[in-house]
């Protein structure tokens, strides 16, 4: 480690200040889980392929719901198949040690960071979460976990009627919708903590960002908040990104290129004086 970036996490741990982590696919990729637009995200219907960008809108849903849902279904078994890393498991230490200091950001709808020890109450899943559904006409905003008796799919499996049965509302009966984030739809508090985030920004001390693009914007808004702030930021990522240049442009910025599963154990190690 940077022995100056080891020095700022020092003097973060000493004035006690608040640290956030947004965190995005690359930290997942470290536990198996393929980038959202990598090629693992495609999919076939009939003789067209289509893009992750075109099956994740709601317009997509509208039109071809059991397809939307087969998907979603494929990529929540693959999300299930996967197990917490080391970068994973330092982010709960974290949160342990700093308590109310600590906020967990994450764009990442895997449900990784809430297995491996991480509290609801201080983690905002921004983009929503695979293992969950809600209604489609929006009855209600309760959000449910996926029933037990609906079984993550192969890429050649098709819904059958149990799975249809208890893709509904508990509520009114209508079909559920998966409880992500879809790229014709735009962040809000209720579901996507939009105002959450951008109020943990504000009162940050530490950015740590680590394995995102930044090709989404509520994550960009909270980059440069911080960054109006006066705030440290430090970015995490195996390869040069919007987020490792505004930490370039920090006073008290570092872009730290390495695997997450390594340099958040030591950033944590850092932050608790261990």
């Amino acid at each position: 480690m940077d022995s100056k970036l080891h020095s700022l996490l020092q003097d973060i741990a000493q004035k006690k200040g608040n640290i956030t982590v947004l965190t995005g696919a690359g930290i997942s990729a470290e536990s198996g889980i393929p980038t959202f637009r990598g090629p693992e995200g495609y999919w076939t219907v009939g003789s067209t392929v289509y893009q992750p960008q075109e099956m994740a809108t709601f317009a997509m849903f509208s039109h071809i719901p059991d397809e939307v849902w087969k998907w979603y279904l494929y990529r929540m078994g693959v999300c299930r198949n996967a197990e917490p890393n080391a970068g994973h498991y330092a982010l709960v230490d974290m949160e342990h040690h700093l308590a109310d200091r600590f906020i967990l950001i994450t764009q990442n709808v895997d449900g990784l960071h809430l297995r491996a020890g991480n509290s609801l109450e201080r983690t905002l899943q921004i983009h929503g979460n695979v293992h969950h559904m809600r209604c489609s006409l929006e009855c209600t905003g309760t959000v449910y976990p996926i029933p037990t008796e609906v079984e993550a799919k192969g890429k050649e499996d098709a819904l059958t009627e149990t799975d249809r049965r208890h893709l509904r509302c508990p509520q009114c009966g209508a079909r559920t919708r998966p409880h992500i984030l879809l790229f014709d739809e735009s962040y809000n508090e209720q579901h996507y903590h939009f105002y959450s985030a951008l109020n943990a920004a504000k009162k940050t001390d530490l950015l740590i960002v680590v394995g995102t693009a930044g090709a989404t914007n509520l994550p960009n808004q909270v980059g440069r908040e911080v960054f109006r702030q006066g705030g440290a930021i430090v970015d995490i990522n195996i390869e040069t990104n919007p987020f490792a240049q505004l930490a370039e442009q920090c006073e008290r910025g570092f872009f730290y290129c390495a695997p997450s599963a390594s340099a958040l154990p030591a950033i944590a190690a850092v932050l608790l004086g261990n």
